[in-house]
């Protein structure tokens, strides 16, 4: 041990360790201790439900993810007419299952054009548009909670432009 250190025991059997020219309150040093563990404790078990949350999201994404090619054909399966009788019913059983644990479709013809959400693949110029907007769903695009799980594929007509005067 330093000698700069003096080092006493009480009766309590209290350890007080006091550097020279600073007087050391044992509980109010303790009470901070408690306090700083007590702080750290409650910052762990933050992080780890939010870790443990996130974990559980990105399980559940990638499975749904798995499941968007089905969706799409079940949709196109309904979209000719081919979507009758029991496979009917398995089909809506998967459609009410995917919403109930949060997956949303989106992407309608006439929705404005949002590159962060919209996937384009065709593109075209009319004058009865004044903003670039998706006129053509391609492709459904799904999210799942705020997690965009895949942009919708559109086409996009853009307005014509407008000459410029000199």
């Amino acid at each position: 041990m330093s000698e700069d250190l003096v080092t006493e025991v009480t009766e309590e059997s209290e350890i007080v360790v006091e550097e020279p020219g600073q007087e050391t309150d044992p509980v109010s040093s303790l009470t901070a201790d408690l306090q700083r563990l007590q702080a750290e404790y409650a910052n762990y078990k933050k992080r780890v439900e939010r870790d443990r949350s996130l974990a559980h999201e990105l399980a559940v994404s990638s499975v749904l993810i798995e499941l968007l090619p089905v969706l799409d054909d079940i949709e196109r399966a309904e979209s000719h007419g081919e979507l009758t009788g029991g496979f009917k019913a398995v089909a809506d059983h998967i459609a009410s299952a995917t919403e109930r644990i949060g997956l949303s479709k989106y992407g309608t013809a006439g929705d404005a054009f949002d590159p962060q959400i919209h996937e384009a693949l065709l593109h075209d110029t009319s004058a009865d548009v004044t903003t670039s907007t998706a006129t053509k769903i391609l492709q459904p695009g799904y999210k799942f909670k705020d997690r965009i799980l895949r942009p919708a594929r559109v086409g996009v007509t853009d307005p014509e432009d407008t000459p410029v005067n000199e």
